[in-house]
């Protein structure tokens, strides 16, 4: 039969059907929680079920399952869960649009997909399956949350808020991105609602600092991300005293040296400290502005080409250290919840106050010496300090000349021993509001009542479940839906028995998602939301691989969660990831896939047209995994044939499967190459260069073939290892394929959970190197050398190389530079 005739007679999708039904029944990736082998927990980040997969998860998947079938090969124990987070507004907007209830679009979709990742091969533990939308589930979710109130870390207050106008709910601030809504794109703007927050500020400088123990193993874009948005900062608290007000306005900042230039204060206009301060002729002029700057969001509050604009509060403040009386103004460019809302202005070394200053002809007074060719406005760099004490001033504190560190120290000694100051560290993060103005999420377990306050839903009433809710009543009015279901809302105190009513808000789904990977180690448990043995015997996960998308919200959410979760007893590790894989994006000529430029590419289409391994296999070769893909650029075409002559190796050995293996049994050359094969494969998919690994597969399929078609026999040993290997590294990839190929070579399926082979090392050995030879930076030579050569002798046998004489042509040797065995180099 030719290779042509071969290659027809592998029919990708007859392979397909031919398999499914097989590993359904052998079920090969049910994890054993009782198993005595080491234990692998490799996490790819669930989906959210709206409508089937595409090319993005295809990709993800696909190298989330090299990991987990590599270890499985490897003789693990390997938990690989998969479920979806199911709650949310797509599921929502989608059921207002057809009159219906969300869950019948959430559930439909997630049957699309199950079906599609089964069809996909990914080696998934189905035993564990979970919805986030399901009772079973978020009953959990509430517990968890009476938990955190328990412990201080659930608590309500009034604060302005991100709105967006769009879905009609609140954002936290890590949900809007460049001021619009994450997603739905939609300008965000502030409103005073009273909302539910958890506490993360509490684990701020935890989370800070266990960043240093994740960074050898997370993608520095990520530990950066996270670094940068917890954004401590040490400084000082000061208190600026008003003449006819008990408290001081308490500002933070971290630079306490630049006091004696501070010569304004500005205050967040949207602030309960800017409505308490106005004076009563400037009140009209003050909430003029704070509607005009209403529907800004926090980003664009803070852009730095923003014009400055404000309006004078009509009072003064007393400089705690000059004694200076200097006016106080609202101001957009000052976040109500960021520090204390309130700022010094130091116009000679704050930018925004230097604009701010000049703008309103407030004076600026330098307090640090600029460099001699600064030639800039404000300066905040090292130098040292000057203008202190200001003209007038007999404070007792004197730090010009010191560098900035010890005139910090210097100043915050002086706020300490007068009582008008003392250091403190501040942090960027904010508490997580939580609460959300939908119907499709988990009703917070609170109940109001006038006299006893908040009152939790008992914890034998869990499930909390959503009350039937579908059509135009799921349409958001401002409030939650489900503030009009009265049959619902309406209730009797658990505590005195009097009327009282159902907190309407529902939980932002981060908060379903911050937990689920511990909730995979016991999905069926109807006693406790985990079972902590379980959790501790499989966790941390080993690896998780996600999209860099969710470098802040969801991962920092998820190990707050664990580090609370630690301290309540529940676990005995305090980060939920050991290690992170981030993966790029799949985009089409160029650009991310748009409907409306036209340049979709349908998953469903690929796996139609050149089927489930060779979409696999494409995705995985392109690059490294962090890398985005142009599909425009790939050739899923080009991966058929490559499995088709894969496939062919294992129809052209003979051989009985377990014959043995011995180098003087068959092609020695091969057998090395086999051996060399399977060991850099192990390194490769440890360091997650997948492509290079298939790279190396691809080599030895080509190596296989040319030592059959040299004449080697079908019945040599070294043959059959060969393709046993083949297949064997391609069931990481190619799963369909590798089966085949495992059954064909006189193996019984399934091939994802043979074992590892070993290699042995006398075929590692090398007998001879290939020595490369530069002359003026440009290769002129090579050399075959004994691995052992010394460098005197390959520097002998380089120059007296007959094509790296000519390349010298007479010149000048002026130096030689050897690293044995591998390299010379020869400067003219």
């Amino acid at each position: 039969m030719s290779e042509r005739d071969e290659q027809v007679g592998y029919d990708v999708h007859a392979t397909e059907a031919k398999w499914l039904p097989v590993w359904d029944e052998l079920d090969p990736f049910r994890a054993d929680d009782a198993s005595p082998k080491e234990k692998r927990y490799p996490l790819t980040m669930f989906p959210y079920p709206s409508g089937d997969l595409h090319m993005g998860h295809a990709e993800v998947m696909a190298l989330h399952d090299v990991i987990a079938r590599y270890w499985w090969l490897r003789g693990y124990e390997v938990m690989n869960p998969m479920g979806w987070d199911s709650f949310g507004l797509p599921a929502e907007n989608a059921a207002i649009r057809n009159d219906a209830h969300p869950a019948e679009y959430t559930y439909a979709n997630i049957e699309t997909q199950y079906h599609s990742f089964k069809k996909y091969g990914i080696a998934f533990d189905w035993s564990r399956r979970l919805h986030t939308s399901d009772p079973e589930y978020y009953r959990w979710t509430q517990w968890l949350f009476l938990k955190f109130r328990e412990r201080g870390l659930a608590y309500r207050k009034n604060s302005p808020v991100n709105w967006c106008p769009n879905d009609q709910t609140v954002l936290a601030n890590e949900q809007v991105v460049d001021g619009k809504c994450e997603r739905c794109g939609a300008e965000v703007t502030k409103r005073e609602l009273t909302q539910w927050y958890f506490k993360i500020t509490e684990y701020a400088q935890e989370l800070l600092d266990d960043l240093d123990v994740l960074a050898p193993t997370w993608p520095d874009r990520v530990v950066t991300a996270q670094r940068n948005w917890i954004g401590r900062s040490e400084g000082a608290h000061l208190d600026f005293r008003i003449a006819g007000r008990d408290e001081p306005l308490t500002v933070f900042t971290t630079r306490p040296d630049t006091i004696f230039g501070t010569t304004f204060m500005v205050v967040a206009v949207d602030s309960a400290a800017a409505e308490e301060l106005v004076t009563d002729g400037q009140r009209a002029a003050f909430e003029a502005y704070r509607e005009e700057i209403r529907a800004a969001s926090d980003i664009e509050r803070l852009a730095t080409d923003r014009p400055k604009t404000g309006v004078d509060l009509g009072i003064t403040a007393t400089n705690p250290v000059t004694g200076d009386e200097i006016p106080v103004w609202a101001t957009d460019y000052v976040l109500a919840d960021y520090g204390t809302g309130i700022v010094m202005g130091v116009p000679g070394g704050d930018q925004r106050d230097w604009e701010f200053a000049t703008k309103f002809e407030l004076p600026i007074i330098r307090t640090t010496e600029p460099p001699a060719d600064w030639d800039g406005e404000a300066y905040n760099g090292e130098g040292a300090a000057i203008n202190s004490p200001a003209t007038g001033t007999a404070s007792g504190l004197d730090i010009n000349g010191m560098p900035v560190a010890e005139a910090k120290s210097a100043t915050i000694a002086f706020l300490e021993q007068s009582g008008t100051g003392r250091g403190t560290v501040n942090f960027r993060l904010r508490d997580w509001l939580l609460s959300r103005q939908r119907y499709w999420g988990v009703p917070i377990p609170i109940i109001h009542c006038d006299t006893c306050g908040e009152v939790p839903v008992p914890y034998d009433q869990l499930p909390l479940e959503l009350p039937e809710l579908k059509g135009a009543d799921l349409k958001p009015k401002g409030v939650s839906p489900l503030a009009a279901a009265t049959d619902w809302v309406n209730v009797d105190c658990p505590s005195c028995g009097g009327p009282a009513t159902r907190d309407s808000d529902t939980m932002d789904t981060f908060v379903d998602s911050s937990w689920y990977f511990l909730r995979y180690c016991s999905p069926n448990d109807d006693t406790q939301a985990f079972d902590s043995a379980l959790v501790n015997a499989w966790m941390p996960c080993d690896i998780y691989v996600g999209g860099v998308e969710h470098a802040v919200l969801h991962l920092l959410y998820a190990r707050f969660f664990t580090k609370v979760l630690a301290d309540m007893g529940l676990l005995d590790f305090r980060e939920p990831f050991a290690a992170q894989l981030n993966q790029g994006f799949v985009i089409n000529r160029g650009k991310k896939m748009s409907k409306s430029l036209g340049n979709g590419v349908s998953l469903g289409d690929q796996l139609a047209e050149f089927g489930v391994d060779a979409v696999r296999l494409t995705l995985v070769f392109a690059g490294p995994p962090e890398d985005d893909i142009d599909w425009a650029e790939m050739s899923p075409g080009g991966s058929l044939r490559f499995l088709q002559r894969a496939w062919r190796l294992s129809g052209d050995v003979t051989s009985t499967a377990g014959t043995p293996f011995v180098a003087e049994g068959g092609d020695v050359a091969l057998r090395k190459q086999t051996a060399r094969t399977l060991t850099d494969a192990a390194e490769l998919v440890e360091s997650y260069r997948f492509n290079v690994m298939i790279a190396r597969v691809m080599e030895l399929v080509n190596a296989t073939r040319k030592t059959i078609d040299s004449g080697a026999g079908p019945t040599d040993p070294a043959v059959r290892e060969a393709a046993e290997v083949v297949a064997m590294l391609l069931s990481l990839v190619a799963p369909y394929t590798a089966e085949e190929m495992w059954e064909r070579l006189g193996h019984q399926p399934g091939v994802a959970r043979s074992s590892w082979p070993e290699v042995d090392p006398a075929l590692l050995v090398e007998d001879t190197v290939t020595a490369v030879v530069q002359v003026q930076g440009k290769v002129r030579g090579r050399l075959e050398v004994s691995p052992d050569i010394s460098e005197a002798d390959l520097e002998a046998a380089a120059l007296a190389d007959e094509a790296v004489q000519r390349a010298i042509d007479g010149a000048e040797v002026r130096k030689v530079i050897v690293r044995a065995p591998k390299l010379v180099n020869i400067v003219l």
